[in-house]
C-alpha cells in the first residue's frame, strides 16, 4: 500500500464539484479556498457582493487547480435557493458536495421581534433544510454525495442569553441525525461539525481580542474548521464520520 498523502487528497477531491451556503466570509470562505487549493470546483453564495468578490479573486489569482466561482444570494429567501439550484446546474455542472455553513448569531428569545426570529430560523435552518433537499435530488440519482452541515457546541452547550441560536442550531444537530438513517441506502453520506469558539464575525469582541484569544489557545481560526471539514470528506467510501466536535484546547465547556 502506498502511503502518498499529497496524491490521496488530490484524488479524493480533484474535480468535485462542491456548493457551500455562506462561502464569502470565516469558516464557509476557509473551506472554499482549501477546496480550490486540492483542485475541487467551488461554488459559494453570501448576502454580499463585496466579500464574495474578494474570496472568489484570491482563490482565482494563487491558480489554485480548482474553480471557484459565486452568487450573491441569501438562503433565507426561496427565490434565492431557486437562484442558486440553477446555478449548481450551469457553473459547476453537477453536484457532489453540500456544505451547509451560512449562520446568523441570535441573542435571547427576549431580544428582538418575530420578524428577527423568522429570519434566523430560515437562514440558519430552514435554508439547510432547502439546500439538502435539492442536493439529495441530485446526489441520488448517481448514488453518492456527501452534506456536511457546520454546527455549533451551543447544541450541547446551550448557553444561556442565545436561546434563539441554540433552538437553530439544536435543530440542526436533530437534522442532521436523523437524515443520515433517511440517506444512508442511497449512497449520501452525511456529516455533523460543531465548533467551540471560531475567531469569526459572529464573535463580538474586536478583531485584537480575538486574535490573543487564539494564541492563548481560547480560539480557534476558520482554518482549524476547515482542515476538520477536509478531514471528513476524505474518508473511504467504507468510513463515515457522523459528527465530529472541535473547540479550543482551553474551551472546557
Amino acid at each position: 500500500m502506498e502511503r502518498n498523502l499529497n496524491q490521496f487528497f488530490t484524488s479524493k477531491l480533484t474535480g468535485k464539484k462542491v456548493l457551500i451556503s455562506g462561502g464569502t466570509t470565516g469558516i464557509g470562505r476557509e473551506i472554499a479556498l482549501w477546496l480550490c487549493a486540492i483542485g475541487a470546483d467551488v461554488l459559494i453564495c453570501g448576502r454580499t457582493q463585496q466579500p464574495l468578490d474578494e474570496t472568489i479573486n484570491e482563490a482565482n489569482s494563487l491558480n489554485y487547480p480548482g474553480k471557484c466561482m459565486g452568487m450573491q444570494a441569501d438562503i433565507a429567501v426561496q427565490e434565492d435557493i431557486d437562484k442558486i439550484i440553477s446555478e449548481v446546474g450551469s457553473q459547476l455542472g453537477g453536484l457532489d458536495i453540500l456544505i451547509n455553513n451560512a449562520g446568523l448569531a441570535h441573542g435571547s428569545i427576549t431580544e428582538g421581534k418575530y420578524e428577527d426570529w423568522v429570519y434566523i430560523m430560515n437562514t440558519n435552518l430552514v435554508g439547510c433544510l432547502a439546500l439538502s433537499h435539492h442536493a439529495i435530488t441530485r446526489m441520488k440519482e448517481k448514488g453518492s454525495g456527501h452534506i456536511v452541515n457546520i454546527g455549533s457546541m451551543s447544541a450541547q452547550s446551550k448557553n444561556p442569553e442565545s436561546s434563539v441560536y441554540v433552538a437553530t442550531k439544536s435543530g440542526m444537530r436533530g437534522f442532521t441525525e436523523s437524515l443520515r438513517k433517511e440517506v444512508n441506502e442511497m449512497g449520501i453520506k452525511v456529516t455533523l461539525i460543531e465548533p467551540g469558539a471560531v475567531d469569526t464575525d459572529m464573535q463580538e469582541a474586536s478583531k485584537e481580542e480575538k486574535l490573543e484569544k487564539v494564541r492563548k489557545l481560547e480560539m480557534l481560526t476558520s482554518s482549524d474548521i476547515a482542515i476538520t471539514t477536509l478531514f471528513c470528506l476524505l474518508q473511504p467510501e467504507r468510513s463515515d464520520i457522523i459528527a465530529l466536535q472541535i473547540r479550543p484546547h482551553l474551551q472546557i465547556s
